[in-house]
């Protein structure tokens, strides 16, 4: 049921065509006319682009526009639907710190911030508070001033501005900064250790994550909800449930939540 219903949520915040049987909730956002994601090469970017580019009819669909620091690995779920007049796909590859302007947006048009880094893959902490502030920054802005009223972005369990971990402090900073920007509705989302492929990403394996994911995954069943390990692909649909479905105001969703709104 749940599948069905984000299914129907994804067209909703893409201004698909539902199903003949789909009924729409009748509080939904207003149609869109394109949608924005910015770190589409990263786990959970490239699980949204599935899901949205497995809805059918995709003539039909608003326009997509992907925001990357660099080209589309090959093999990528949206590197096969970049050709041809009908598609609905535009991938952009900028830099954040020059970012360009995004195109104006229509009432329900809708964004969605992917970034970020680690501080053993981005080599030092100015090079990974680049990422996940400045460019989080950079797109949620540019979102903002395109007129953007409904944005997601995804930051991490135990995000605090206050916090004397580097990690974290930086990553509250970021929810805090953009909830100053003033968006309509703001979803951020805090998953706990992620889980997908990226050999499939061609990312470089991280091994403490792997060490950590070697460690949890066995204990999984008694670890609380709020700590488990969780998939890409289950906070890519929990990010697009709730941007679909959350009413105006700063939504907080943490990882227990994701866990549920992501259950398929």
């Amino acid at each position: 049921m749940l599948r069905q219903h984000n299914a129907l949520v994804i067209r909703i915040c893409l201004n698909m065509k539902p199903h003949p049987t789909g009924t729409p909730p009748r509080t939904g956002p207003p149609a869109a006319s394109q949608g924005h994601l910015a770190g589409a090469t990263g786990l959970i970017g490239r699980a949204l682009c599935v899901q949205w580019l497995a809805e059918p009819a995709a003539q039909d669909r608003p326009t997509l526009h992907l925001w990357v620091r660099r080209p589309l690995p090959a093999g990528h779920p949206a590197g096969q639907a970049t050709g041809g007049q009908q598609t609905p796909v535009q991938v952009h590859c900028v830099d954040f710190a020059a970012l360009p302007a995004l195109p104006p947006a229509g009432p329900g048009d809708c964004a969605i911030s992917a970034l970020g880094t680690t501080l053993a893959v981005a080599g030092s902490p100015a090079a990974f508070r680049a990422v996940d502030f400045d460019a989080v920054l950079a797109f949620a802005s540019a979102a903002r001033r395109a007129g953007i009223r409904r944005f997601a972005a995804v930051s991490a369990l135990g995000a605090d501005a206050r916090s004397r971990t580097f990690y974290n402090r930086v990553k509250g900073e970021a929810e805090d900064a953009l909830q100053a920007l003033g968006f309509e509705t703001l979803v951020i989302a805090r998953p706990s250790l992620l889980a997908g492929d990226r050999a499939s990403l061609q990312q470089a394996p991280r091994r403490g994550e792997q060490f950590a994911l070697a460690l949890t995954r066995p204990l999984a069943r008694w670890l609380p909800r709020g700590l488990r390990p969780i998939e890409a692909d289950t906070v890519a649909r929990a990010l697009t449930h709730a941007l679909g479905t959350c009413g105006p105001g700063v939504h907080v969703l943490d990882n227990a939540e994701l866990q549920r709104r992501g259950q398929a």
